[in-house]
């Protein structure tokens, strides 16, 4: 993108439907396969288990989940990611998920059963997850080591 942000783009249009960059969404998100659909962010707070896409005070932009709606802040991570971001506010939030367009073709609305019940599965077993993403990228390391 030139100079045109995202903000702008949501401002205008309402909706961004643009490719990730990264693995923090997966299983979601597929780097370089799937696209994001994003609303502009709805008046008032962001629910728990929304995706949101959120601009980080060094300019980056990044798309996770809300584990925790805290009083004035949420508790941030992505799908494939262990480590929990506290303390981000609502001001930094510029949209919201509403879908994935998966391989171009078919489109997954985040209202439909299959992705809510990913959503659960995938978050309210937060530590079961932690864990075996550690385990993976233990038994990873493991096998460069052994492969090298």
């Amino acid at each position: 993108m030139s100079d045109i942000t995202f903000e702008q783009i949501l401002r205008e249009q309402g909706r961004l439907v643009h490719t990730n960059v990264g693995d923090s969404m997966m299983p979601l998100l597929r780097q370089g396969r799937d696209l994001m659909v994003i609303e502009q962010r709805p008046q008032g707070r962001c629910k728990r288990l929304d995706a949101v896409l959120y601009k980080r005070p060094n300019g980056k932009y990044v798309m996770h989940r809300i584990l925790k709606v805290r009083e004035h802040d949420y508790v941030i991570c992505g799908d494939n990611r262990y480590t929990r971001e506290f303390g981000v506010p609502d001001e930094w939030i510029i949209g919201v998920l509403t879908g994935v367009i998966r391989d171009g073709k078919k489109q997954i609305s985040t209202r439909h059963w299959n992705y809510r019940l990913y959503v659960h599965l995938w978050c309210d077993f937060f530590w079961v997850r932690a864990f075996l993403i550690r385990v993976g990228r233990t038994l990873a390391k493991i096998k460069r080591k052994i492969v090298k």
